[in-house]
């Protein structure tokens, strides 16, 4: 048990300056951007899954959430708010810059859910045209505000990125120390062939872990994958329809709760179904 602690915090100890110079860019990047890719997004009209897919990728905070209240006004479509949805990395970026994974392998995430987001959010649209909108609008309130992280405009970008920071750092201890944990207990071959070992199951309790509404959904799906836990279309499955707290602040704002939660299990479907896809495809990252 010593040595799982031991290798825990040496682990997570290693992540920490990574972690900050990210989230430090990351908050630059927003502060910079963030009305920018709002306003973006609302004039976007029928290219609207296209726009947020693209924007979706762009590491952010609160971008899903912001989303959210757009469709409850009506201000973006259905499939915008599915393309975002699906593009949006939340905590994976930072936790593969820190584990220092290849650049060609990031992009190709980020690619393959910007793809999948823009394709399925087109989808979504053509099927829904013929559907009607609501024209009552609510006030647009970003995820930071929500979370009471400090993530204000007037605070600059370093005690928004030291909260980030923080609060990642201790969900990475928690979740490495459970994975060291289990591979101590069971074994690296027989965790792994819990999920690895079952193609199709490991996508549906993947997509499902990603439904988590706060980061550790994706710290904990990266984190798998990296481990060698999980199989790429399994990871896959979990990020996209890891939208951060895009679908809390969906069930708080949108007064029409069988709508969302029609909205969370047609998520969960898509990114279900794509990634039984990708791993039947064989695909590497």
């Amino acid at each position: 048990m010593a040595e799982v602690i031991i290798d825990t915090l040496v682990d997570a100890l290693k992540l920490l300056p990574f972690l900050l110079v990210t989230y430090l860019l990351m908050e630059y990047v927003e502060h910079q951007t963030g009305n920018g890719f709002e306003k973006a997004v609302k004039k976007a009209g029928s290219f609207g899954p296209l726009i947020g897919g693209v924007l979706g990728a762009v590491p952010q905070c609160g971008f899903s959430a912001a989303a959210s209240n757009l469709y409850a006004g009506r201000v973006i479509s259905l499939g915008t708010l599915f393309a975002i949805y699906l593009s949006t990395s939340d905590e994976m970026l930072p936790i593969l810059i820190s584990e220092r994974a290849e650049l060609s392998f990031i992009f190709k995430v980020l690619f393959i859910k910007a793809l999948l987001g823009i394709l399925i959010g087109f989808l979504v649209d053509l099927c829904m045209r013929r559907f009607g909108k609501r024209s009552r609008e609510w006030d647009i309130e970003s995820l930071c505000e929500r979370e009471h992280c400090s993530c204000d405009d007037d605070e600059g970008i370093i005690k928004p990125a030291l909260v980030h920071t923080l609060h990642v750092f201790l969900f990475v201890i928690i979740i490495t120390f459970m994975i060291n944990l289990a591979i101590h207990l069971l074994g690296e071959d027989t965790l792994k062939s819990i999920v690895i070992g079952r193609p199709v199951i490991g996508e549906l309790i993947a997509a499902l872990i990603g439904l988590i509404p706060n980061c550790a959904a994706s710290i904990i799906l990266t984190q798998l994958y990296l481990e060698g836990v999980l199989s790429a279309g399994a990871m896959i499955a979990g990020l996209l329809t890891g939208a951060g707290v895009g679908l809390l602040v969906l069930f708080r704002v949108n007064d029409h709760f069988k709508e969302n939660l029609a909205i969370a299990a047609m998520l969960y479907g898509f990114g279900a179904v794509c990634g039984i896809l990708i791993e039947l495809s064989g695909i590497i990252l």
